[in-house]
This record gives C-alpha cells, sequence and structure tokens, in this order.
C-alpha cells in the first residue's frame, strides 16, 4: 500500500491544530468540489483525496494511528490487541527488528510495519485473520444552509468522494446538528459493513431574524405618531405578513410575542416556536415649520 502523506495533501504542517486542520480543509474542499468543477476528473479526484485526508487527521485518534503507524494506521487497533507482538503458524516473532527498537517513532515514510501487518493479514499462515471482515471508516463532510431553507422539510444532493447522495432534510434543522446517514461511508474491507456518514450543518445567519432554537426575534420600527397614540402595523414573519394592534404610549425596546410565528420544531409536525418582535420608535426627520410649532405647543403643555 502505497504511503498517502495527508498533511501534505491538506497543505498544512504536521503540528497543526484541529482548527487549522478545519480551516485548510474548508478551503481546499471548496476549491475542488465538482459542483464548481464539472467534468474535471483531476479536480474530482483532488477533492475525494481532501476528504479522505480529512476524515483521518479531523479525528483525534485516528490522527493518533496515523501520525504513529503511517500507511498501516487503520490495523492498529489489531496490532495493539495483540500486544505488539505478530503471530504467524502459531509461533511469536520478535518485535526488535523495526526503527528504534520500538513503535513510538514516525514510520509515515519508511513503512516499516508493512511485512508485520502483511505477516498478520496476508501472508502464509495468516489465512484465518486474512478473512476477518472490518467495518468501514466513517465520514464526516459539512453542508450549508440558509435559514429559509431550513425552514421546510426538502430533498438536496449531497457529493461525497465523488459520490452522489440524495438525503431529506427535516424542518427546523439547527445549525451545528449532525445527522448520521448508515451506510454511506468508506466501504468495508473483506465484506465487512460500510462505514456511517455524519453530516454537519452550517446554516447562515439571516439578515431579518434572529434564531434561537425554535423561536425567532426580529425588530420592527415605529413611527412617532403609532408609538405615542398606538394603532395596526404590518409585522413580517418569516412565512408572511400579520397585522397587529400597538398599545397607546409603547416606548422603545417594548417586545411582542406572535405565538406559533417562530421556526418549526425538529421532527414534530406542525409544532412551531414563537416570533418575538422588538419594537424601536423612530423620531421624525425634516419636520415642517408647522410641524416644529405643533411640538412647541406640545411641549407647553
Amino acid at each position: 500500500m502505497h504511503f498517502i502523506d495527508y498533511y501534505k495533501i491538506l497543505e498544512i504542517q504536521k503540528s497543526a491544530t484541529e482548527a487549522e486542520i478545519k480551516k485548510a480543509y474548508r478551503k481546499l474542499a471548496r476549491k475542488y468540489h465538482p459542483d464548481l468543477n464539472p467534468n474535471d476528473k483531476t479536480a474530482e479526484a483532488k477533492f475525494k483525496s481532501i476528504n479522505e485526508a480529512n476524515e483521518v487527521l479531523s479525528n483525534v485518534e485516528n490522527r493518533k494511528k496515523y501520525d504513529k503507524y503511517g500507511k498501516d494506521w487503520q490495523h492498529a487497533d489489531e496490532f495493539e490487541k495483540a500486544g505488539g507482538r505478530p503471530r504467524s503458524g502459531g509461533q511469536q516473532q520478535q518485535s526488535g527488528g523495526f526503527a528504534g527498537g520500538g513503535f513510538g517513532g514516525d514510520f509515515s515514510d519508511a513503512g516499516d510495519f508493512s511485512d508485520f501487518f502483511n505477516s498478520m493479514y496476508g501472508g502464509q499462515g495468516g489465512g484465518r485473520r486474512q478473512s476477518a471482515k472490518y467495518r468501514g471508516q466513517d465520514l464526516n463532510a459539512e453542508f450549508q444552509l440558509d435559514l429559509k431553507s431550513a425552514f421546510t422539510t426538502h430533498k438536496q444532493t449531497l457529493t461525497v468522494n465523488g459520490k452522489n447522495i440524495r438525503i431529506t432534510i427535516p424542518a427546523g434543522v439547527e445549525n451545528g446538528q449532525i445527522i448520521k446517514i448508515p451506510n454511506h461511508g468508506s466501504p468495508g474491507a473483506n465484506g465487512g459493513p460500510n462505514g456511517d456518514l455524519y453530516i454537519t450543518f452550517n446554516i447562515a445567519n439571516d439578515p431579518k431574524f434572529k434564531r434561537d432554537k425554535s423561536n425567532l426575534y426580529s425588530t420592527h420600527d415605529l413611527d412617532l405618531y403609532t408609538a405615542l397614540l398606538g394603532g395596526e402595523v404590518v409585522v413580517d414573519t418569516f412565512d408572511g405578513q400579520v397585522k397587529v394592534k400597538v398599545a397607546p404610549e409603547t416606548q422603545t425596546g417594548t417586545k411582542i410575542k406572535l405565538k406559533g410565528k417562530g421556526f418549526p420544531v425538529y421532527k414534530k409536525a406542525d409544532q412551531f416556536g414563537d416570533l418575538y418582535v422588538t419594537f424601536n420608535v423612530k423620531l421624525p426627520t425634516n419636520l415642517s415649520d408647522k410641524q416644529k410649532e405643533l411640538f412647541r405647543e406640545i411641549s407647553k403643555l
């Protein structure tokens, strides 16, 4: 198995932090995404390798195994269960032939474990282990969504490792929420089951509405005369407009609740949060002389 340098693929140093890995992955994934490079086989292959590198390096445990065992990192658990002593034909082999006399070094370029793992899984006398089934690796993907799209249940097509996957996104999905798609990860070995796909949703902010779980928050400007005398105003909700009454002498910062006019509750049909509207009283400008005179008279009362 040829060694693949995942750090080089993501264009980062081996000392990179989790945040640096995530930033590098997002940058490269956007650059080589198949939707932005249609019919470009080179970009498609690059996108696939970027996802593969991110799957390993963004997982703390997998990264440790990769740093320690190089290209053989996926067999690290089996090796460690064997106590660091490979078995072949019922006889134990000593491990002192590896570089440094132990297993704590960086073998990413040398492939020092290849013979050992071949003896465990593929060599003569290793037939029993060779036929063992191994579950495929789980995959992680990020999906960008605007708040309007998250308001209704709908279908989307994702491209993961060059494969199109059609999924249903339930209304009310939250920013940062992770949804599991079973059996859509990496294929298993020797007939083992596929891994799973975990999708993290990144939902962009909306210019008019702030979301907190299933509740929404917005502001609405009131003219001075409506604020003083009361009346009715038309207020924007997420899926339309409604008329609301304004009490006389409403102060700026006054908040009203519109029940059931918030965001859908995730996977609960016909249940919605509330919309909280904060009034912002706007003072009139460009007053005429007559208007100024009237305000002066009022101020004397």
